[in-house]
């Protein structure tokens, strides 16, 4: 079975309502071009080989936002643009690998060749700003990242607008961390994205009839660590996919070294899709 959208063959890139589409460094125009994905990085906790981390550029009508900010996003950024002209980014948890790269993103603002850029909002769990300012205290200054980037906190199902997007976040299942994943629309498009999590009644809620939904499916098998749940097996991905009534599954998050069936769609850096 291959999760294309269910209106169309399955054959996923030849769609009608989401195909895939060359990498061309360009943007989408106008208003009714639905939205646009750019995986920009997709590795796990430790990267694949040649690999950036966690970050998926979202753009509709001109405008764009970027969902988890991982180390090497910003450098895969770059080789589009010489420092990336962004309206929002949103970090979905304080594990290194979906938010690191905000580290080099202050230093290329406050010293190089973001110097004249726009300021971008970014959108951090409950009670993130005061942990950045205790971070910047021992980087390099306690307002670093409140110098550079327009600080907001969003509230766990609460939707919130930003860079022409409503951007809902929804606490997920990842040990005891505090984590969110996010369910964007704009233009008539919706994309869910799981964010980091283990099994849950939040990822169906998530994903409720999207057009995508970009899934994590970090494990070879359920619950290999014991304890309470953080990762997912990509049978419980397709499980979440199924109950969510979504239109189609982009699996990520996943290590090099274990492949997954070439009956499921997976995310590489590079990547681009339409959705609609």
């Amino acid at each position: 079975m291959i999760f294309a959208p269910r209106s169309c063959p399955s054959r996923p890139g030849f769609a009608i309502t989401t195909r895939i589409l060359r990498a061309t460094g360009g943007k989408v125009y106008g208003d009714d071009a639905g939205m646009k994905l750019v995986v920009a990085g997709c590795s796990p906790a430790w990267p694949n080989p040649g690999g950036a981390q966690s970050g998926y550029l979202l753009e509709s009508g001109g405008r764009r936002i970027l969902l988890d900010c991982g180390p090497g996003v910003l450098a895969r950024l770059r080789e589009r643009e010489p420092w990336p002209e962004l309206d929002a980014i949103a970090i979905t948890h304080w594990h290194l690998d979906h938010w690191g790269d905000l580290v080099p993103w202050v230093w290329g603002r406050m010293f190089g060749p973001g110097e004249d850029t726009k300021r971008p909002e970014l959108w951090i769990p409950p009670g993130g700003a005061e942990m950045l300012e205790g971070i910047g205290a021992r980087l390099g200054f306690p307002d670093m990242f409140s110098g550079t980037f327009d600080l907001n906190e969003y509230v766990d199902g609460e939707p919130f607008e930003t860079a022409g997007f409503e951007v809902t976040a929804e606490r997920v299942l990842h040990y005891e961390l505090l984590a969110f994943g996010f369910r964007a629309s704009a233009n008539g498009s919706v994309l869910a994205y799981s964010g980091d999590s283990g099994p849950s009644d939040a990822l169906p809620r998530l994903a409720q009839d999207a057009d995508l939904f970009v899934c994590e499916a970090t494990l070879l098998a359920p619950n290999p660590e014991g304890g309470t749940r953080g990762h997912l097996a990509s049978d419980e991905a397709v499980e979440a996919f199924e109950a969510a009534d979504a239109k189609r599954l982009l699996l990520t998050h996943r290590p090099s070294e274990r492949p997954l069936d070439s009956t499921l769609e997976q995310a590489h850096d590079g990547m681009e899709l339409e959705v609609r």
